[in-house]
């Protein structure tokens, strides 16, 4: 999510550079001292439709800043896709190689983000708090009247778009977040994030062989745990999509493309779990899920920007992508993707993912 931690070998001291996860320690890829640990989002304003912080619910007034490599600015993506927020929240994509600076915007005309009129989001940081001495993270939500970044909470942020923005979803949005369920879904995500969405960088960033095999242990365990509950039931809590499938898949659909190899997750691949593999494959194939993912991105984000880990930066041509378009076979398990509600329409013009960042069926 971030380039707060500086996992470049060599770029010791440098603002912003790093990897994608938004904790301010400095990598164990480059330094080795201190087990990895993600600290807390440094900007937690909420956009509420009360404006309890002071920003309101407004259609055109934000922008959401993201890199299609991250899994959790991808959180973002999917939620606003889901909800039909496109007209009501802009999109901008950073580059998903990074300099000394950051997230920069240089896959726009001029290197320059056409809305913001920024070249880094580490412009927007600076518009909000001067001298900010942390890393630069997405997702982010930019006020685009000021320019200031209102937050880079990715915790909290999706969970408001579910909740907050209930004005300006599109009619038929499904309740990603429903109330009667949210204290299933509130434990179910908190296990998966301690040991899926975050254990696979405790894996791929541990100072040492203990501390990693411990890491990718609890990977596995929990992956295990998650199989079994999914095998006779389509989504993780109730028959509908909710936030906590939302928050596995964005690691799911990463997995064997970097996590297996480039972070060592390497026990089994998730397509060797037929009940896992099954049920991302569900997800990628429903609108608003595969329609935001760029394998491109993924892959020349993690190994070319964590030279750390892999000093070359060379970027493997695998796996095969093609499998993501097989049939799953999971809709005999019954549920209802949206509830009582549709599937989101065709991807907005100009944010579709180009043709390299997506599977081709097999021929």
């Amino acid at each position: 999510m971030s380039a707060a931690e500086d996992a470049r070998a060599g770029a010791a001291g440098a603002r912003g550079t790093g990897t994608d996860d938004g904790d301010t320690a400095k990598s164990n890829a480059t330094y080795g001292r201190k087990p990895f640990k993600r600290s807390k989002s440094h900007f937690a304003d909420r956009i509420t439709a009360d404006a309890r912080d002071g920003w309101p619910v407004e259609a055109g007034r934000y922008r959401l800043v993201v890199s299609r490599a991250c899994p959790w600015a991808s959180r973002a993506l999917v939620s606003r896709r889901l909800l039909g927020l496109e007209d009501a929240i802009s999109l901008a994509v950073t580059d998903p190689i990074q300099d000394d600076r950051s997230w920069r915007f240089t896959l726009d005309p001029d290197d320059r983000d056409p809305v913001l009129g920024i070249r880094y989001l580490s412009e927007a940081y600076d518009a909000r708090e001067t001298g900010y001495p942390g890393g630069v993270s997405v997702p982010a939500l930019v006020d685009t009247g000021s320019g200031k970044l209102v937050t880079n909470d990715y915790q909290q942020l999706t969970l408001d778009l579910a909740t907050e923005w209930t004005s300006l979803h599109r009619p038929g949005a499904p309740d990603l977040y429903p109330e009667p369920l949210r204290d299933e879904i509130d434990t179910v995500m908190d296990g998966i994030y301690r040991d899926v969405n975050n254990g696979v960088y405790r894996a791929g960033f541990a100072a040492g062989q203990s501390e990693y095999e411990s890491a990718c242990r609890d990977v596995f365990r929990r992956l295990e745990e998650t199989s079994a509950r999914l095998e006779r039931r389509r989504y993780l809590v109730g028959d509908t999509i909710t936030e906590a499938d939302i928050r596995l898949f964005t690691t799911l659909v990463r997995f064997d493309a970097v996590y297996h190899g480039h972070f060592k997750c390497n026990v089994r691949k998730l397509t060797e779990d037929p009940v896992l593999w099954a049920y991302a494959r569900d997800l990628f194939q429903t609108p608003g899920f595969g329609d935001t993912v760029d394998f491109d991105h993924i892959k020349r984000h993690y190994y070319q920007v964590h030279t750390g880990i892999n000093p070359t930066a060379v970027v493997p041509l695998g796996p095969d992508l093609s499998g993501w378009l097989t049939p799953h076979h999971r809709e005999q398990l019954g549920g209802r993707p949206f509830g009582e509600g549709t599937a989101p329409g065709p991807v907005p013009q100009g944010e579709e993912v180009p043709p390299e960042g997506r599977p081709e069926r097999r021929r």
